[in-house]
């Protein structure tokens, strides 16, 4: 669903993004409006699904993941049950971060943290090559990240 966005919805986007702790009366002196209808604009943006969630971004490295990868998979066919049970299995790998269905070579992008490499690898082949229908993976490590972002341009 595309929601219509005015002028002062995508301030409050763009404000929220980079700060979702600030009171909804900071916000209300940054947007012009007074505290109530930037409450309401707000919540109709939450209700209609422009925002998902707030949550805080965790520093891995210093909660002891350091190792990310990503991680390619192609399934042994590419249909409807076999990505059913793909994406079903991968739901409990709480490691597993992200997940994106893919055109190109593989099927499947993963996002996976983990300690170590030897906790990489005993995820990788106690978990991940289990699942009875992955053909094929390819493992990149990510050596540093210099971006990061999870604030996306509003149109």
């Amino acid at each position: 669903m595309n929601i219509k966005l005015d002028a002062t919805d995508r301030k409050i986007l763009e404000i929220l993004q980079t700060d979702s702790n600030i009171t909804n009366a900071q916000l209300a002196i940054e947007i012009g409006l007074s505290p109530a209808p930037t409450l309401e604009r707000v919540k109709k943006l939450e209700n209609a699904g422009v925002i998902k969630s707030y949550h805080a971004v965790i520093n891995m490295a210093s909660v002891g993941l350091g190792v990310s990868t990503f991680v390619m998979v192609s399934l042994k066919g590419h249909n409807k049950d076999n990505i059913a049970k793909f994406m079903n299995a991968i739901q409990q790998i709480d490691e597993v971060i992200e997940c994106h269905h893919v055109t190109g070579q593989a099927d499947f992008i993963l996002k996976i943290v983990a300690p170590d490499i030897p906790a990489y690898q005993n995820l990788m082949l106690e978990k991940v090559t289990n699942i009875e229908v992955v053909d094929n993976m390819q493992t990149t490590v990510i050596l540093s990240t210099f971006k990061d972002s999870k604030v996306v341009p509003i149109p």
